[in-house]
């Protein structure tokens, strides 16, 4: 199956088929790219529980209000010099297989391989989503992609696929929305952003917009047309030769680091590199280094660029009070390793929600450790606010939990059911160690044609304990506790339907 052309949308586009609005599952369907698995949709993953949730009346103008009121009371007690850094790496469509700290690959990567030594691996992390923009929602807010109020992938608003967000009501990230960014901006932090947004084009929902002091990089997938750079809200390049696109935002990286150096202001730098999504570039000097042929020549030339950014860390005496975490916004498109699992990009088993995962901070964490209790996307946010002492939002359900205490070793779980969505659809929810899959469409597509054959397939029950490839259901053997994650889908689907924001 080919890369679409720069203006099509990627596979990303058909997890409107999902949508509970007609407008949404029309347009979805009548641009899906063919042979694409619509049951699997847009997707993400929840870990944990949220608490009571009761304010369904509350209004996107209320939470404004009292979003500024939370931001101003963090302002007026900053976390200090003495905090640690945060350089969160977020690679795009990197497969759970394409690293060399997570599985035998013919993908060299001694650089992240060396801070996977020294730091944890989490074997068992989730992406937030199967596809980019609710992933990047629910990294950024710690919520569930509709709570957060973009549960669908956006494309460029001058696009003609812009229809698609039109109908659904929704062109970005709205400002009702707490994110990563903003928390630490307010609490002391130096902010920056390099590489790809993907949560809207227009004024109230750009990158500067939610709490970055900085952005360069580009505002949507390198597979979407325009595709430009950004230099904060100004176009720096209207015209982007690929192929050095790395090199710009490794020596920016590099750049913000060293001048972090002279500050006295800790800082977080959100890392989110548009590769390897498809189409590829790699340089000319990495092109064929690679046993894994063009997928793997740009991963290996990712890794040489933290290779560079953790030196310019260790010259400038900050790699030991650096909180590095590298992780994927979901699992591999057309080219990489899903690690054995079955799916990939776009759809909501293992394959295309697992991702690699790890963290190195060697003034706080014990490094050489790898840990397989399930985590997702949306705990890092509660794990920083976590580990720097800042209190939640109280007007909102965070639907991440704080990995702090598996991290430190004082537990062995994060939480206790993760939701899998595709789009508003809940589509799987999972106990830890047993996957639960409603009847849902599945979609059957043969090599070699273009024929879409959709039937009706499940209830499906995994364990992922002895069949991490889901390839065989136990629904029979265990069916009491089919019968108790499919209630549990069956409240969490009451819960959203009553107050799908999950004010308070």
């Amino acid at each position: 199956m080919s890369s679409p052309p720069p203006s099509a949308p990627s596979d990303e586009s058909t997890s409107t088929a999902a949508s509970r609005s007609g407008a949404r599952l029309r347009a979805g369907l009548g641009l899906a790219v063919p042979g694409i698995v619509v049951v699997g949709g847009l997707a993400y993953v929840h870990l944990g529980d949220e608490g009571d949730v009761t304010d369904a009346s509350a209004t996107p103008a209320d939470h404004e209000s009292t979003k500024d009121a939370y931001l101003d009371g963090l302002r007026a007690s900053p976390v200090g010099g003495d905090a640690p850094n945060v350089l969160l790496v977020y690679y795009d469509d990197v497969g759970y297989g394409d690293l060399g700290f997570m599985a035998d690959t013919p993908i060299e990567t001694p650089h992240l391989d060396a801070l996977a030594e020294d730091g944890i691996v989490l074997t068992n992390f989730h992406a937030p989503s199967a596809v980019c923009t609710p992933s990047r929602a629910a990294l950024l807010t710690g919520r569930l992609a509709p709570r957060a109020g973009v549960p669908d992938v956006l494309f460029p608003s001058d696009s003609p696929y812009a229809a698609i967000n039109e109908a659904a009501g929704v062109t970005g990230l709205g400002q009702d929305e707490i994110t990563m960014p903003e928390v630490l901006e307010a609490a002391g932090y130096a902010t920056g952003m390099i590489g790809k947004w993907h949560l809207g084009d227009t004024a109230g929902s750009l990158p500067n917009d939610f709490g970055f002091d900085t952005f360069l990089g580009s505002l949507y997938s390198n597979d979407m047309s325009p595709f430009q750079i950004y230099q904060d809200e100004e176009v720096l390049l209207e015209t982007v030769d690929q192929t050095g696109l790395d090199a710009l935002y490794t020596d920016e990286a590099v750049a913000f680091i060293g001048d972090a150096a002279d500050s006295d202001d800790p800082f977080f730098l959100y890392f989110a590199h548009n590769f390897p999504h498809e189409p590829l570039f790699s340089a000319e000097e990495n092109e064929g280094r690679s046993a894994a042929g063009a997928y793997g020549d740009v991963v290996e030339g990712l890794d040489d660029g933290i290779g560079r950014i953790v030196d310019e860390l260790e010259a400038t005496g900050q790699l030991d009070t650096t909180i590095i975490m590298v992780t994927s916004d979901n699992g591999p498109w057309y080219q990489g390793d899903a690690g054995d699992h079955r799916g990939r990009k776009g759809e909501v088993y293992e394959g295309g929600m697992l991702v690699p995962f790890l963290v190195h901070w060697p003034d706080g964490l014990d490094g050489g450790r790898t840990l397989d209790a399930m985590a997702m996307g949306t705990d890092i946010l509660p794990t920083l606010m976590d580990w720097l002492d800042i209190a939640a939002p109280v007007d909102r359900a965070l639907d991440g939990v704080s990995m702090a205490p598996l991290l430190a070793g004082d537990s062995e779980r994060v939480g206790e059911h993760y939701y899998f969505y595709a789009s508003e659809r809940l589509l799987a929810v999972s106990d830890g160690r047993y996957k639960y899959y409603a009847q849902q469409p599945y979609v059957d597509v043969a090599s070699g044609s273009s024929d879409v054959s959709v039937t009706q397939q499940g209830p499906w029950l995994f364990d992922l304990e002895a069949d991490p490839s889901e390839s065989y259901d136990v629904i029979d053997r265990h069916p009491e506790v089919a019968a108790a994650l499919a209630a549990e889908l069956e409240r969490r689907d009451a819960e959203m339907e009553m107050n799908p924001r999950g004010w308070r």
